[in-house]
């Protein structure tokens, strides 16, 4: 449930841009409805409408998450606050300018700064952050910790430069296909991959 819920803003991100290409009359209405007041010269194209919408919906998505997480009590995670800021800025720069750059710039920068805060984090602070938050489930070596951290580093880094490239050698359809499916499912084949490889170090029920 949780992961479905991180995943709300993309997914909804996802059905927003697929359902304005194949209804781009009606998605231009509703964008030059909704988002006229908010583009720079008050216009909002077929073209531009599905990109536009899906890129609102998600700003209001990752609002909504962090509004219904403080209203029930609960923590919210930094990981959460750093994506509302990043959506709020690449994706208002989008619909403000029109312009789809900036909303295919957001996953990078996010998969950047969290591979920065790793790097960061274990080289300054002498702080594995992968540690404090799997150390429960397993009991690694030192050196282990810090090979697992620079994986993660390693990984974010490289799903920062795929993203690019897929964002800017295909069709921006394709970029939003793989922003979901791509995305996910590369990251769950490095989870489990990793998984795999330290299974023999996870803690048996007490």
């Amino acid at each position: 449930m949780k992961f479905l819920f991180d995943l709300f803003p993309v997914i909804l991100f996802f059905g927003v841009f697929k359902w304005g290409e194949g209804n781009t009359e009606a998605a231009q209405a509703f964008g030059q409805q909704y988002l006229s007041g908010v583009v720079s010269d008050g216009l909002v194209t077929a073209t531009q409408a599905p990109i536009l919408l899906a890129t609102a919906i998600a700003i209001i998505a990752t609002v909504f998450q962090i509004g219904y997480l403080m209203a029930r009590g609960r923590k919210i995670d930094k990981t959460l606050w750093l994506s509302l800021a990043i959506i709020v800025v690449f994706g208002s720069a989008t619909i403000y300018f029109h312009n789809e750059t900036f909303i295919k710039w957001k996953p990078t920068v996010l998969y950047w700064c969290f591979a920065a805060a790793l790097l960061f984090s274990q080289i300054f602070l002498k702080k594995n952050l992968i540690r404090s938050m799997m150390e429960k489930q397993m009991s690694l070596p030192e050196g282990i910790w810090h090979r697992v951290n620079l994986s993660w580093v390693a990984f974010f880094i490289t799903m920062g430069l795929i993203n690019l490239y897929v964002a800017f050698n295909f069709s921006t359809a394709t970029w939003v296909n793989f922003k979901l499916f791509g995305g996910m499912g590369l990251m769950i084949a490095f989870i489990v991959v990793q998984s795999l490889l330290l299974s023999k170090h996870v803690k048996e029920p007490q």
